[in-house]
């Protein structure tokens, strides 16, 4: 239960005073609706006036607060503005300019030869200083002017002052809290309180130290928050898992190669997990066609062999069921019993294998979230494999870990390449686990940078491939022209290239489609009746024709490095040569030349992964925000870097050292979770 010292925080914006329905409304679009939401909502920069009674060249685009006296009035009409040109102190004239204004309203408000304050934004105009829609102060209006203003992010029919008004009533509700930064660190960073911090940063004054201490408080309860998961979850009872090897030995003699070494690597950690009591909580991670999939059913065998039960939960129906075939042909044969299980499943054919699941008949189950629905039920599950499982909350990953008897084992899989930064961010509750080699005989992919004039020869080029028996994808940024009017969308893209190579050789996939047809459309590349697949970031993950050995992605700039890798990844599946083109605009920015330039360089993904937490930040690699898990809303990408180490030890420390929540320490961290809405997954799991 929240901390009542917290509770006026949490209350409704309408319950600040002066905050009536049109505000609430206008606040609900910055994603306001709490005392708490307007205070993280820090202020973006902050205009300095300057108080001059000369005006120079050198204050052009600054505010500047200054004393003039109007010399002539020129009367607006038409598109024409009103003008009043007035002289400052030293007899320099500037020009006045407001549109929609009278004569009148300009010679109650400036008359001739009377000094007045006015205040705005300097800017030339051809060979004269202006000033633009400036406001005139009334005396005594001068004085109560802040030099420095926050300004911040706003929305339509939202002034900057009335949201600085506002944010004035919350911080009057701000309690003294007990301090949970460790001393030392309070010290040597020279940080402020927490509540002094917070009142620093909207008015925009204490510089990066201010910043700095709330983006880590924010750190820091999500560090605590997960190694709080991982305390709960070796506390609880699991089982030991070691099987007998016939099962692992019966697959190591069908395939045709020899485990890498990373794999066994890899799989040797998994093993010394499951063969404990406590339950096993591991990150696998593993760049495209490491042989993450090999890895993951080798401990699902051996859960089989101890008499249990594994399922693979996928973020797809797509991914999921193309698990389910890649599984059934490295099983062939062998006694082991495979179903699948998605939300397209109804009537009698989901009623039976229901039914064969919680009588023991299922070895292992392959679907959807439809996996761990209220009616699905296990015999005794005792392993679960969640993949590509950024796209899963900590509270979908813990959700399917009470369908067990008793707390099952948890490795998660992602072919997204994840820096060492972000695994402590969003999963310092895992231990990590990197497949850092590709099988041998695997060819690396040649990656190819073209301009846009080189269009025709790259069309050209794909219907050489296509004539060949090659199958390529064609990617598109957009789905249709209409958004911003442009070229590069699949729809477009899809009827041009079916006019080049025939209507009956090009198919089209989009976010927009039902995922009936999606994957109709899916099957039919697969089997090899479609020549090229023309599609948006849908196919980003998971698609596996080995057949398709060319790439292309138009608008190559409009990518990120870790969306790029990844579809590049879709090709160099099978023994054929493999090439990824990358068609760019006219215009590149130095952030997209460079993305483009790595890609070019290197096939590494955790390379490019580090690459483009630098260039564009956490969220962006992972996803957008991860479903059931809160988002970072005060630390950017930088501070994350810098502090995540940090907050880890510090969370680890306050945990092992000083008392947990229950240390004189602890009372105020407990209080750091409920603040930050921390407090969620921690219960959803000691509830599980």
């Amino acid at each position: 239960m929240r901390p009542a010292i917290l509770n006026p925080l949490f209350a409704e914006i309408q319950s600040l005073e002066g905050v009536g329905p049109a505000l609430v409304r206008q606040l609900a679009r910055l994603k306001i609706g709490r005392v708490i939401d307007l205070l993280w909502h820090l202020p973006v920069m902050a205009i300095e006036r300057v108080v001059t009674d000369r005006l120079d060249e050198s204050l052009v685009g600054r505010p500047v607060v200054a004393t003039l006296t109007a010399v002539s009035h020129e009367e607006g009409y038409g598109r024409r503005p009103l003008r009043v040109m007035a002289r400052d102190g030293g007899g320099t004239v500037i020009e006045l300019v407001w549109f929609g204004q009278t004569g009148a309203w300009a010679r109650r408000l400036m008359p001739i030869g009377e000094a007045k304050t006015v205040s705005g934004k300097l800017d030339r105009f051809g060979m004269s200083l202006r000033m633009s829609h400036p406001d005139v102060l009334a005396p005594g209006q001068a004085a109560r002017l802040p030099l420095r203003e926050p300004v911040y992010g706003l929305t339509e029919g939202l002034t900057n002052r009335r949201l600085a008004g506002v944010v004035t009533a919350a911080l009057k509700r701000l309690p003294a809290l007990g301090e949970w930064v460790e001393p030392s660190v309070m010290t040597a960073r020279g940080w402020p309180a927490w509540a002094d911090a917070l009142r620093a940063a909207h008015a925009m004054e204490g510089g990066e130290a201010v910043r700095a201490r709330l983006a880590y408080d924010e750190i820091l309860a999500n560090q605590l928050a997960l190694l709080l998961v991982r305390r709960d979850t070796r506390m609880r009872r699991g089982r030991a898992l070691v099987g007998d090897g016939r099962l692992r030995d019966m697959l190591a003699a069908r395939l045709p190669f020899s485990l890498t070494a990373a794999q066994a690597r890899v799989g040797e950690e998994i093993a010394g997990d499951m063969a404990q009591a406590t339950p096993m909580l591991r990150l696998l991670q593993g760049d495209v066609g490491s042989g993450k999939t090999l890895v993951a059913l080798m401990a699902m065998l051996r859960a089989v062999e101890a008499g249990a039960q594994a399922c693979l939960l996928a973020p797809t129906e797509i991914l999921a069921r193309q698990h389910a075939d890649t599984l059934a042909r490295m099983l062939g044969d062998m006694p082991v019993r495979l179903a699948v299980l998605t939300g397209r499943d109804k009537g009698r054919g989901r009623k039976e294998l229901l039914s064969a699941l919680a009588a023991g008949e299922v070895d292992i189950l392959v679907g959807t979230h439809a996996i761990f629905q209220d009616e699905v039920v296990y015999h005794d599950l005792a392993l679960v494999v969640v993949d590509e499982q950024h796209r899963f909350g900590v509270a979908q990953r813990l959700m399917l870990t009470a369908k067990a008897r008793t707390h099952p084992h948890l490795l998660a899989m992602t072919a997204t390449p994840i820096p060492r930064t972000l695994e402590l961010t969003n999963f310092g509750e895992m231990d990590a686990s990197r497949i850092d080699e590709l099988p041998p005989g695997r060819q690396p992919i040649e990656t190819r940078v073209m301009g846009p004039e080189r269009f025709e020869a790259l069309v050209e080029g794909l219907a050489r491939h296509v004539a060949g028996g090659g199958q390529a994808y064609w990617v598109c940024p957009l789905v249709s022209g209409s958004e911003e009017g442009d070229e590069a969308a699949a729809e477009g893209r899809a009827a041009f290239l079916r006019g080049a190579l025939g209507d009956d050789r090009v198919g089209l996939v989009h976010g927009r489609m039902k995922p009936a047809a999606k994957d109709a459309v899916m099957a039919e590349f697969a089997a090899g009746r479609l020549s090229v697949l023309v599609a948006t970031t849908v196919i980003e993950v998971g698609v596996d024709v080995p057949n398709a050995t060319l790439m292309v992605v138009e608008a190559a700039e409009r990518f990120g490095l870790a969306q790029l890798h990844q579809l590049r990844g879709r090709v160099g599946r099978g023994p054929g040569k493999s090439v990824c083109v990358l068609l760019r605009g006219d215009e590149l920015s130095e952030t997209a030349r460079a993305r483009l330039a790595l890609m070019r360089e290197t096939n590494d993904g955790f390379r490019i992964a580090e690459a483009d937490l630098k260039l564009r930040g956490s969220g962006e690699i992972l996803g957008t925000r991860q479903s059931g898990d809160a988002a970072l809303r005060l630390a950017d990408a930088e501070q994350v870097a810098q502090l995540v180490g940090m907050a880890h030890d510090d969370a680890r420390l306050l945990l092992d050292r000083d008392g947990g929540l229950e240390g004189p320490r602890g009372a105020a961290a407990r209080v750091l979770l409920y603040l930050f809405e921390r407090d969620a997954g921690v219960a959803l799991l000691r509830s599980g």
